[in-house]
């Protein structure tokens, strides 16, 4: 595989980002010098050195020179990276290329069968579905994705097969660099509004991902959201070939796309949801019929996302009743409703504690509904408990009240302050715009005080609840935390 890019010596600067570390892999893997810089040490960072890159803890000028000769080119997050940073002064003063991360990765998939999933939610967990499905019919898929598989322990690998799986990524049109053979686009909801300045410009950067689906590639588009709909309508019209996923309901309310792959059977047994897909892609890869699999992560979109990953890989050539064994071992992204822990003594016995990265309103609704068909299926009166923290200013004030509206889902909930991220603090806005619109049915806590969280969800929860830490910034290090309230409210109760 060839790029135009010399990628012989590449500096990465935000090297331990879940993104950027994991095409850091990659380039290792394929034999390039790395080097790259961090704000602070991280696992990513210590998994990168003992992989054989050269990382420096703070951004200064001679970063650049940490492989003795300059890099070849230099990788920058344009969204993260302040463009004062002193990496990339010293790059444009010596005439270095620079490029975003997005087209370093474009580079990487140069030469395969590229298989991409975007949309507004869901991502990284049906990225992350398709790449173990795939492994498990026999292919040794490329991939990149943006968390890291609970089976592998890793973001990404340079495999040896034919086909690469990734994210792609629309939160600063990125996604826009890439060339599809099969594209999947799960929903799609207005975001990133900070970028896009408004809802048709986000709407309008799907509809042009869906363009570059190369000749004879295929767009797969998700029937459940009207959205995904319309944009596959619009792209069909254009004479891009589009198959649809979904649910019998939404199939039959679409009859203009071609249903690829329908849920037929959705049934929660125990831990897991058993599930029946009739596969309808004979004309692309020779495979129709039904297949069965069961998923250990709850919810409907979790069943929406393992069918987007099974038409995708079909379509892509991949066996499908192999395919449909992977998904069935397929344990989950961290951060995705993953599992922390649970309180096994003490008056506190049968609590978990899982951890969730949703940071947009259909997310923290999708993965609430989830939790709360988890609990009523399993019949002991447990209850859902959430400590959320909103992620940016900007979409807090745009989705106060459906953020709201979602956390009601929950029994209890407690909402820490925002983090910004990027972000500078806008006046008049922190999370009570979002408390004083939670439904009184949901008991409500505003708590700016990180350090006392764990305490106060503590007090919050009954024995059998399920608890989840919710959001895209620092509200996850309070999972462990949280899990040793819960013990010691148990023990000395």
């Amino acid at each position: 595989m060839t790029s135009s890019i010399d990628l012989s010596r590449v500096h990465l600067i935000g090297i331990g980002g879940s993104g950027m570390s994991g095409v850091a892999r990659i380039l290792l893997d394929r034999g390039a010098v790395v080097t790259g810089s961090d704000v602070k040490d991280s696992r990513p960072v210590r998994a990168l050195r003992a992989q054989g890159a050269t990382i420096a803890v703070g951004h200064a000028a001679e970063n650049l020179d940490l492989a003795g000769d300059q890099p070849t080119v230099v990788v920058t997050s344009f969204a993260a990276i302040p463009k004062d940073n002193p990496e990339l002064v010293s790059a444009a003063q010596r005439g270095i290329p620079v490029i975003r991360r997005s087209d370093l990765l474009g580079e990487l998939m140069e030469g395969y069968t590229q298989v991409l999933f975007a949309g507004t939610h869901g991502k990284t967990s049906t990225t992350s579905m398709a790449v173990v499905a795939l492994q498990a019919a026999g292919e040794d898929p490329s991939f990149a994705i943006g968390g890291q598989l609970n089976r592998a322990g890793t973001n990404a690998h340079h495999g040896s097969g034919r086909i690469f799986v990734a994210e792609a990524d629309e939160s600063d049109a990125s996604l826009l660099r890439y060339t599809p053979s099969v594209a999947v686009i799960t929903n799609i909801e207005p975001d990133h509004l900070d970028y896009f300045g408004n809802a048709e410009s986000y709407y309008q950067v799907f509809d042009e991902f869906a363009d570059r689906v190369v000749d004879g590639g295929t767009l797969i588009v998700c029937l459940d959201d009207d959205a995904s709909v319309r944009c596959g309508l619009r792209a069909a019209e254009r004479g891009i070939t589009v198959l649809g996923y979904g649910t019998a309901e939404a199939a039959a309310r679409h009859p203009d796309i071609h249903a690829g792959a329908v849920v037929t059977d959705e049934v929660i047994e125990g831990h897991v949801t058993e599930v029946a897909v009739q596969l309808n892609v004979a004309g692309h890869s020779g495979i129709d019929g039904t297949v069965a699999y069961h998923l250990a992560l709850p919810g409907r979109h979790m069943v929406l996302n393992s069918a987007a990953a099974l038409v995708a890989c079909a379509v892509a050539g991949a066996d499908a009743r192999k395919l449909a064994e992977g998904l069935s071992n397929f344990t989950g992204v961290r951060r995705r409703f993953e599992l922390r822990g649970e309180i096994a003594a003490g008056s506190q016995t049968g609590t978990r504690v899982y951890d969730d990265y949703a940071h947009h309103p259909t997310e923290v609704h999708a993965v609430l509904s989830a939790a709360r068909s988890k609990v009523e299926s399993e019949g002991e009166g447990g209850r859902v408990v959430v400590c959320f923290q909103p992620h940016l200013y900007s979409r807090t004030q745009a989705f106060a009240e459906e953020f709201a509206e979602a956390l009601s889902l929950a029994d209890a909930a407690l909402v820490l302050d925002i983090f910004g991220a990027r972000e500078t603090p806008v006046e008049g806005v922190d999370s009570r715009i979002i408390t004083q619109h939670i439904s009184g049915d949901t008991a409500t806590v505003y708590e700016p005080d990180f350090s006392r969280a764990p305490a106060t969800v503590a007090e919050m929860t009954h024995p059998g609840d399920v608890v989840i830490t919710m959001g895209a910034g620092t509200v996850t290090m309070l999972a462990d935390p949280i899990l040793e309230a819960l013990a010691a409210a148990g023990e000395a109760n």
